[in-house]
């Protein structure tokens, strides 16, 4: 995959891999010690059930999506289901 900048990525839409919308990226979290990305947390999309999902939330209710289930990163951020 080739580099990607971050602000590049910021407010991008981000879809499973069965196409469904889940929202907007909203924010990566990481290791600030060993630069590791941890999660993208994502601010859902208004008509999709939270229930419809199996990925954990943070207080705010976005979703917290671990990194390694991040499949393509074009037109869409697709991370896997």
């Amino acid at each position: 995959m080739s580099d990607i900048l971050a602000e590049n990525l910021s407010g991008k839409s981000v879809m499973g891999t069965d196409g469904t919308e889940l929202g907007l990226l909203y924010n990566i979290t990481m290791d600030l010690k060993s630069g590791s990305l941890h999660d993208l947390v994502i601010e859902p999309d208004e008509e999709i059930s939270r229930r419809a999902v199996d990925f954990g939330s943070d207080d705010a209710g976005r979703f917290l999506v671990p990194v390694n289930r991040v499949q393509a990163v074009k037109d869409y951020i697709v991370v896997q289901r």
